[in-house]
């Protein structure tokens, strides 16, 4: 880690929300079993490759063609982690394609290496029941990009999903204000409003935080700032795929 990051470079740290979602998947691994599973702004994979030490399928996503070469990369090198954690024959699956949130269409270019499959998007849709977010909520513009995505996607899944979210408020003292103020993670929990209050007919939102009580695994400093939050999204209608 270095004190300042550039935005460009955040996904090449893992940071300690990762962790947290990290350790809970380990806690709670019945939740997960046999899931199709997507992780949003997954960064190095960490997040995605203790995931499919459960799970089925994993689209493990982002963007920046540095930045997902080294997700793969570290993917291959794991494998022996979770190549045959659910199925003794063929093991789960990590897919590593690109999500932009600043995109309302999945990237289906086949100049692309991280492109989708019209058989994937269909897999996305049709078999998704978990969505996953590590420590992403920096930057105001992207969380609002984050939950449109995420609002876009759900409104096209055919079964019941929940959304696992790790957070951590980071104190920054502002002239403006003249005072220490956590405003990216302010602008989260305001976006969480929004969503939850959502009534579109088509998708009930139920957003809980996650009391962080179960046991740590994994080598970090799980600070008082970090937090978990589960939104459960229940659709009122029959989803088709657009």
């Amino acid at each position: 880690h270095t004190m300042d990051t550039t935005l460009e470079d955040v996904g090449k740290q893992v940071w300690r929300g990762a962790f947290l979602l990290a350790d809970y998947i380990l806690n709670n691994s019945y939740l997960f079993k046999g899931c199709t599973v997507l992780e949003l702004g997954a960064g190095t994979g960490l997040t995605s490759i203790v995931m499919a030490t459960v799970a089925e399928t994993i689209f493990c996503t982002d963007v920046g063609e540095d930045l997902m070469n080294m997700c793969e990369r570290n993917i291959i090198v794991n494998k022996h982690i979770y190549g045959t954690a659910v199925h003794e024959s063929t093991g789960s699956e990590i897919k590593v394609r690109e999500l932009d949130w600043l995109r309302d269409e999945l990237c289906t270019d086949t100049e692309n290496p991280y492109c989708w499959s019209e058989e994937e998007i269909a897999h996305l849709y049709d078999h998704t029941n978990v969505l996953l977010a590590a420590d992403v909520f920096y930057d105001d513009n992207l969380t609002d990009a984050f939950f449109q995505t995420i609002y876009r996607i759900l409104s096209n899944l055919k079964n019941p999903s929940t959304i696992y979210l790790s957070v951590e408020k980071r104190l920054n003292f502002t002239l403006r204000k003249m005072d220490v103020t956590c405003d990216a993670y302010d602008h989260f929990r305001l976006c969480l409003a929004d969503l939850e209050n959502i009534s579109d007919g088509k998708t009930k939102f139920i957003v809980e935080p996650i009391k962080l009580i179960f046991p740590q695994f994994l080598f970090y400093e799980r600070v008082e700032q970090l937090e978990l939050w589960k939104i459960i999204a229940e659709p009122l209608i029959s989803n088709t795929k657009q």
